[in-house]
């Protein structure tokens, strides 16, 4: 894996590449439960993060505006360089 120096090559394009080391850090620390955390379809954002607050007789209530539900990657997959290692792909 590249360091945060190696990216510099990219010039402003860097943070769009790639992570910094401490985005990547935070990122894998950060609490997650893929059992709750969902993407919702959106209308013009397409789809948009949401958090599933209640399951009850098959109706999901979530923290965003209705729509289909999908599972969410955990946040240490961001910009991940293997595509392989991502376990919901949309």
């Amino acid at each position: 894996m590249s360091s945060d120096s190696e990216m510099a090559i990219f010039g402003e394009a860097a943070p769009y590449l790639r992570k910094s080391e401490k985005e990547r850090i935070e990122a894998q620390n950060k609490p997650f439960d893929a059992k709750t955390s969902v993407f919702v379809v959106h209308a013009k954002e397409s789809y948009v993060k949401s958090t599933i607050t209640s399951r009850e007789s098959g109706k999901v209530t979530v923290k965003t505006e209705a729509g289909e539900i999908f599972s969410m990657n955990p946040p240490k997959y961001d910009k991940i360089e293997d595509m392989a290692m991502m376990t919901h792909l949309h």
